[in-house]
């Protein structure tokens, strides 16, 4: 999808809530929140649910709320095809509009991420890479405007080890089995391997990682391998068609699906229905939330699909990805208002939202009244912490639907946090930036 007619999805999107055409005095008391999808090409059928809960979310807060107090939600997507140079052309496009500018961009990729996070900082924009981007951008005395809440690469690998050891009878039992990851061969592909090499270490298992090209339809080789060598565990770190791909390769060469497991973007309904009941088994860990409808879902049923406005058939609504995009846009929503405060009910810069998304505590009672009790922990940012909260479960597929299959899960710090704190400086002292004392920030 061109630029063109990704500006008339968003165009389209007016029905449902947003003020895109508002001119005048409207016009300024807007907050402008840029939207990079894929509703198009291999990675549509997990970008199109994802981008559907975002969108809702915006159009109830303008629909039920009349904005964030007060202040309308003016939302615009562009289609990034999941392609680097065209996230990147999306953010020039879109991060000066609305009376101030992008309050905060979702690049929704890992590849896109690296690319902004060196214009970010110049243009004054946060980039919230909710669950993906760079692990050490945690740390947010080096990565100041980078923001991957709820969970990073690091972290979902660290807590499908931590299953695994426990299914095993402990870390110590690992020693000597085979692990094998198959990646997407991108930045987002290539994430966990640091993570994952160093358990190997301390562990004595040999980790494989295996890359697969874009957009990952070719996998017979790879998996061949995989028959050969019979790994004990397999990671899969796909996303799009990528996912359903490997899956089908498992069962034609045998590998068990009980012994798959795949990071939070690899665990959607979109991953396992084309393998049909052939992906009966296949694990995935949980970005916290998983499917089912909880008490926000009753609010975009009488302030949206009751009335015609929601983006997707109501079906749909409650879907892995469809939540996510709801969490996703919850979670600026709450920044935005974090941030109005300190600096009052009217729209805000992204500099001044960036001080909203650091400054974010979300308690158990706040979450509750959001209608996502149950979906979600509490989470708390600082600027030494700009992950938030580093939690997530084990979920599994039936066939059917997916089940919770663990308890909660925290991924290790003795083991996280000295490798971020060695990527941070080592990005800081490449880059010759500048790092915050956070002890001196409020």
């Amino acid at each position: 999808m061109g630029l063109r007619k990704a500006a008339l999805v968003g165009a389209a999107l007016v029905s449902a809530g947003f003020a895109m055409a508002a001119t005048g005095a409207s016009a300024q008391n807007e907050q402008f929140i840029p939207g990079l999808v894929y509703r198009t090409g291999a990675y549509a059928p997990n970008g199109i649910p994802f981008a559907n809960g975002v969108a809702d979310y915006y159009a109830l807060i303008n629909e039920r709320d009349g904005g964030i107090n007060g202040v309308k939600i003016l939302y615009e997507e562009c289609d990034t095809g999941y392609a680097t140079d065209r996230g990147v052309e999306c953010y020039e496009r879109l991060k000066n509009k609305g009376p101030t500018g992008a309050a905060y961009v979702n690049p929704l990729s890992t590849g896109i991420t690296f690319a902004l996070t060196e214009k970010a900082p110049i243009d004054k924009i946060p980039l919230i890479t909710m669950g993906y981007g760079r692990s050490e951008s945690r740390d947010g005395s080096v990565f100041q405007w980078n923001f991957p809440l709820l969970g990073t690469y690091w972290s979902a690998a660290d807590i499908i080890m931590q299953h695994i050891a426990k299914k095993e009878g402990g870390f110590d039992k690992l020693k000597g089995k085979k692990i094998v990851l198959v990646y997407h061969d991108s930045p987002y592909g290539k994430e966990p391997i640091a993570l994952l090499e160093q358990r190997a270490k301390m562990h004595g298992f040999t980790f494989t990682p295996m890359p697969v090209t874009h957009p990952g339809v070719e996998q017979k080789a790879t998996w061949l391998q995989i028959r050969q060598n019979r790994p004990d565990y397999v990671l899969l770190w796909g996303w799009g068609i990528m996912n359903s791909t490997s899956i089908k390769e498992a069962v034609a060469v045998g590998y068990p699906r009980d012994k798959m497991y795949g990071v939070w973007w690899s665990g959607a309904e979109p991953d396992v229905r084309p393998a049909e009941g052939g992906a009966k088994g296949y694990n995935a860990a949980m970005l916290q939330h998983g499917a089912g409808q909880f008490a926000i879902h009753g609010e975009l049923k009488k302030h949206l699909y009751d009335k015609n406005k929601g983006s997707t058939k109501w079906e749909e609504v409650g879907e892995v990805l469809y939540n996510r995009g709801l969490v996703n846009a919850m979670l600026g929503v709450e920044a935005i208002r974090t941030a109005q405060k300190k600096f009052g009910n009217k729209p805000l810069t992204g500099e001044q939202v960036r001080w909203g998304i650091e400054n974010l505590d979300l308690n158990e009672a706040r979450i509750k009244e959001l209608g996502l009790e149950g979906m979600l922990k509490p989470l708390k940012v600082s600027c030494s912490d700009h992950e938030g909260t580093r939690e997530g479960r084990i979920q599994q597929w039936d066939g059917a639907k997916w089940n919770v299959v663990s308890d909660w899960y925290q991924s290790d710090d003795k083991v996280l946090k000295p490798m971020v704190d060695a990527a941070a400086k080592k990005y800081a002292e490449e880059k010759k930036l500048p790092v915050v004392d956070c002890s001196k920030q409020s």
